[in-house]
């Protein structure tokens, strides 16, 4: 039996389909189709059977998957081990995090790796999906985002808890000094730039207002944090961050805290192939997360008065 073509039989059942699993692995769809087609042929056994437009496991079907996916989370984890081990040359660490996920932050996570001599540090970008799909084909190491593992996602993952960070509202220091006294409440018609429709904040902040029977004028939002901040500071309207980045905030943008938005927290997940996070580079990950998270002084730079 060819691993290559069992790798191929393992995407397309966990990405639902041989469209997609061709694009995840830049092949054309022919050439997957014929690829799984050889493994059948080998076993003696058809594996998928075309339902109306959908590809369905068989019952030997699924019995190979589920074989094939603790091969090849097993294999992962042998790479990761063994990469892990001095060689002489750098190993390739790669980290995809959601847009959600404060670059400060992601930096002070992430730094550490950098001052290991064998390692070379990859990060990007992406909606969590996505990144989810590059850590399903070993083209990650690790994702970190704003929100866990989706359930009944086809992705052999794990959640690791970072930490928890309170919430609270930002804005230009004339608008700040306007709407602190009789916070929340004073915040009734206020212009607000939130962040995007995909992200945990965005949920919460919209549920914070609603409980708080508050209206605002929500005048944009963005996927990019920065971007939002850079909106807000310019006096567009205020913009939730995490408090444990006040300081740095405060001083990088030139605003000013409006207030804590009580019972509102984001959680960040590392979210790896491993159960128990046995990879050197991502206990350290994790390990720094506790220390940060837990000492929010350690994020923030001076903090105004």
């Amino acid at each position: 039996m060819n691993l290559k073509h069992l790798r191929y039989f393992w995407a397309v059942a966990r990405f639902g389909g041989v469209a997609r699993a061709a694009e995840k692995l830049a092949l054309s769809p022919q050439t997957l189709s014929g690829q799984i087609a050889e493994l059948q042929l080998a076993l003696g056994v058809e594996l998928l059977r075309q339902v109306g437009r959908r590809l369905e496991l068989t019952d030997a079907g699924r019995v190979a998957y589920s074989y094939a996916d603790e091969i090849f989370g097993l294999v992962d984890e042998l790479g990761a081990q063994v990469r892990a081990m001095p060689s002489g040359r750098s190993r390739l660490f790669r980290v995809g995090m959601t847009d959600a996920v404060p670059r400060s932050l992601a930096y002070r996570l992430l730094a550490p790796l950098l001052a290991e001599e064998n390692i070379q540090l990859t990060a990007s970008h992406e909606r969590l999906d996505v990144l989810l799909a590059d850590l399903a084909l070993h083209r990650l190491e690790l994702v970190i985002a704003d929100r866990p593992l989706p359930a009944g996602i086809a992705v052999k993952a794990f959640n690791h808890v970072l930490g928890d960070t309170p919430m609270a509202l930002f804005a230009q220091p004339a608008m700040a000094r306007k709407l602190r006294p009789g916070f929340p409440a004073s915040l009734e018609g206020a212009r607000m730039v939130v962040p995007g429709r995909d992200s945990v904040a965005h949920e919460q902040l919209r549920a914070w207002l609603e409980q708080h029977r508050i209206t605002v004028r929500i005048v944009g939002e963005f996927d990019d944090g920065g971007l939002m901040k850079t909106f807000g500071a310019s006096g567009v309207g205020l913009f939730p961050a995490p408090l444990t980045m006040r300081g740095e905030i405060e001083q990088r943008y030139g605003v000013e805290l409006v207030g804590v938005m009580e019972g509102v927290t984001e959680r960040y997940y590392a979210i790896s192939t491993e159960r128990r996070a046995t990879d050197p580079q991502v206990v350290k990950i994790l390990a720094s997360a506790d220390r940060l998270l837990a000492n929010p002084s350690s994020l923030s730079a001076r903090r105004r008065s």
